[in-house]
């Protein structure tokens, strides 16, 4: 018995010298191992980085002006079960100020609206860089999507097809992007977000605004009887544009000379060219009138088309061809590969007679087109002349269709010899026209709202330049046939329609054009009211 008893006890003994060496030895690798305690450490920390989702009811109810970005951020904070976004064991992260700097900045970003409550984030920011505040956080969390809704994305896709403006707009999720951004803050500056040439409107922005502290440029004022300068010509008056043409670039130095020289000249066609005038070296009054638009609406322009870049898609410079026409610029533009593959002035619609701003794909190439008057037309315009002319018809190369009228196919048919078709309901597409001197004029909004081409013909020859059945001799051939003869693309190409009124070339020139639809103002103050 008494062995039995002793026997019990040394097992009893072993058994508890061994959980002793074991909780010793184990204690000792966490020791020597610091980097195990520290991923609990921060384990529990992390876990303990929330908090109460009522904290955002709350925080509505105060700043009632950030509930238009409640719900992303609730669904946001649900997602991440109320972590703290802006915050880490290290106190508040470098995003946060990468945020916090941003909106002080929207300025640069041509975005001129009041952030709401701005003042009290302004107060409390530097005074909680360490410990977790669940107000800072929230006001960086609503800012960030207010950021990403003015300098992204822009005024809402509603808004913006009451100003006539139908163009596809480029969708992103903001929350997907906000987790990449936590993870790497300089991705908010990554220029993949928005086309290219809102980056180059921005600079821009940047130098019109310095010309603008520096005191802008003075009002030129020509003599009463002022009718033109040409080259040669000798007077103050040159000593003025020449000092206007220096604050913008046009003209490298001021040499303060009055003589309208060599150097002047060369300004005075790129002034110009990048103004949308006529590229001959006579100054006249409309010219000095231009020069004369202050710096103030000078910037003003800038803004409401880097507002205009951020409805365009990034997708569009991905495809392998597309056209562009710029209504205001009355000019198209054939990219293939990336390049400009062909320039050409175009005609547009009139005030009247508004060409939409659209896209679409171009399916079809029509040669020696019947012209198959619209609806409109033919009540408004011609069905008159027919009363007043029974043979106006005839005159006029046209016959009756059913109840419709069309023009017969021929060299003085009003779409000319070739057009190209991108189905939609606008009924608009692109044509050639016989009347050809009107592109020779500096303003071209002249047509019911069609776009006619002035190189209808080298367009076709590019468009088809791949396809082994189109060789040029037979393009010019059923251009001229007087024979209708439709082609079916076996490539779609995006056709967009565009407006803008100042656009950075590829030469970095800032171009302004006439508002000639009367569509920036509106844009203006509906982004002053956002």
């Amino acid at each position: 018995m008494k062995k039995r008893e002793w026997f019990i006890g040394l097992v009893l003994l072993v058994l508890l010298g061994f959980s002793l060496t074991s909780w010793y030895c184990a204690h000792k690798e966490a020791a020597d191992k610091p980097d195990a305690v520290t991923e609990r450490q921060f384990h529990f920390e992390e876990v303990s980085l929330s908090f109460d989702s009522t904290a955002v009811t709350t925080f509505y109810a105060k700043y009632p002006k950030l509930v238009l970005y409640q719900k992303q951020a609730v669904d946001l904070y649900r997602k991440n079960q109320f972590t703290y976004l802006w915050y880490d064991k290290k106190g508040r992260k470098e995003t946060a100020e990468v945020i916090y700097n941003k909106m002080n900045n929207l300025v640069e970003e041509g975005v001129q609206a009041k952030v709401p409550y701005k003042e009290i984030l302004d107060g409390i920011f530097p005074k909680t860089n360490a410990k977790p505040n669940v107000e800072v956080e929230l006001f960086l969390t609503n800012y960030y999507f207010y950021y990403t809704n003015k300098v992204l994305q822009g005024i809402d896709s509603t808004k913006v097809e009451e100003l006539g403006w139908y163009l596809p707009r480029k969708k992103l999720s903001y929350s997907q992007y906000l987790d990449s951004l936590l993870i790497d803050p300089k991705l908010i500056d990554n220029k993949a977000k928005l086309v290219g040439q809102y980056y180059k409107l921005k600079e821009v922005l940047q130098r019109y605004r310095n010309i603008e502290k520096n005191g802008g440029w003075a009002t030129i004022v020509p003599p009463a009887d002022f009718k033109q300068l040409k080259p040669g010509d000798s007077s103050d008056l040159v000593l003025q544009i020449r000092k206007r043409l220096f604050l913008t670039n046009d003209i490298s130095v001021d040499s303060k000379s009055i003589v309208y020289d060599e150097s002047m000249q060369e300004a005075i066609l790129k002034y110009k060219k990048r103004n949308g005038f006529s590229e001959d070296k006579i100054i006249l009054p409309k010219h000095i009138s231009e020069m004369n638009v202050s710096i103030s609406d000078r910037i003003k322009t800038i803004m409401v088309n880097m507002e205009r870049c951020r409805w365009i898609s990034t997708d569009l410079t991905k495809s392998k061809e597309f056209i562009v026409v710029n209504i205001p610029s009355y000019r198209l533009t054939y990219f293939k590969e990336g390049k400009a593959a062909l320039v050409s002035n175009v005609v547009v619609g009139t005030a009247l007679n508004e060409t939409v701003i659209f896209s679409g794909m171009m399916s079809y190439i029509v040669f020696s087109p019947y012209w198959n008057v619209p609806k409109s037309i033919r009540d408004k315009e011609l069905l008159p002349a027919i009363k007043k002319d029974k043979n106006y018809l005839v005159k006029h190369n046209m016959e009756w269709n059913g109840n419709n009228i069309r023009q017969k196919p021929g060299p003085n048919n009003s779409l000319g010899l070739v057009k190209f078709l991108f189905p939609n309901s606008n009924n608009i597409y692109l044509h050639d026209t016989p009347a050809k001197n009107l592109f020779s004029q500096e303003k071209r909004a002249f047509s019911h709202g069609c776009i006619r081409v002035q190189k209808p013909k080298e367009l076709a020859q590019l468009i088809l330049e791949d396809d082994p059945n189109w060789t040029p001799e037979k393009i010019d051939a059923a251009m001229n046939r007087g024979k209708e003869k439709w082609y079916t693309l076996k490539n779609k190409i995006p056709v967009y329609i565009g407006y803008f009124t100042a656009w950075v070339d590829d030469d970095g020139l800032v171009n302004f054009h006439k508002d000639i639809y009367g569509r920036d103002n509106a844009l203006a103050n509906l982004l002053l009211e956002e």
